[in-house]
């Protein structure tokens, strides 16, 4: 991050985070339940799935793509599949990133308000901040189950920011998704992109989560 980008961040109050991928380690997860899923509902598409292609988008809005024009069988699968995730979170196989506690203890110290929006639902959502111990850095947190559209559609941080009455220009989103990110730029926020290997359009990349809490040592030097 260089540091004109470092100073687009200086007295931004607000921070609006995701979780899967951004905050915990949860895509093995996922990506296990899902091809379990798949493979008991769905098992003719499972040879051409690929998580990493609907990482950041909602479990319902994935389904819907691998069984087009059959409801129920959408329906059946994103059932299970959340079944079995929360099964796994549960079952501890989803870890805190490094550096997510220390990020999220930083922004809490210093006063800011800070916000989980995540495509995930919201009892799956509420199982991993129990076993990661993490529901209590969040002011609010908003699911898939609030909103009636989907990452990457801007209307997901858009209504995020109507709700809670932020104002987008006064606040900062930490995706790690291109669909997280397209999301919160098309909503007018300054959003930090981490452990990514290519930046998607409009996000300031950033290697990881230790590297923002570096940015509140360098404002109080």
């Amino acid at each position: 991050m260089t540091p004109s980008q470092a100073g687009v961040l200086a007295g931004r109050r607000t921070w609006l985070c995701d979780l899967d991928g951004t905050l915990v380690d949860s895509c093995p997860a996922h990506e296990a339940a899902f091809r379990q899923a798949i493979a008991e509902i769905a098992p003719g598409v499972l040879g051409s799935f690929r998580y990493a292609a609907h990482a950041g988008a909602s479990t319902a809005e994935v389904a819907s793509r691998l069984v087009p024009g059959d409801a129920v069988a959408a329906e059946r699968l994103a059932r299970r599949k959340q079944r079995l995730y929360r099964e796994y979170a549960e079952a501890g196989m989803v870890a805190v990133l490094p550096g997510a506690r220390r990020l999220l203890e930083r922004l809490t110290d210093d006063g800011r308000t800070v916000y989980l929006v995540t495509s995930g639902s919201r009892g799956s959502v509420e199982r991993v901040l129990a076993a990661c111990s993490l529901g209590g850095y969040f002011r609010a947190v908003l699911t898939s189950d609030d909103v009636p559209v989907s990452k990457p559609d801007p209307g997901f941080y858009a209504y995020a920011c109507r709700r809670w009455a932020v104002e987008p220009a006064d606040a900062v989103a930490v995706e790690d998704s291109a669909h997280g990110v397209a999301s919160a730029v098309g909503a007018g926020l300054v959003t930090l992109q981490v452990h990514a290997a290519e930046p998607a359009a409009g996000a300031i990349a950033v290697p990881d989560l230790d590297e923002i809490v570096s940015l509140f040592h360098q404002e109080q030097r």
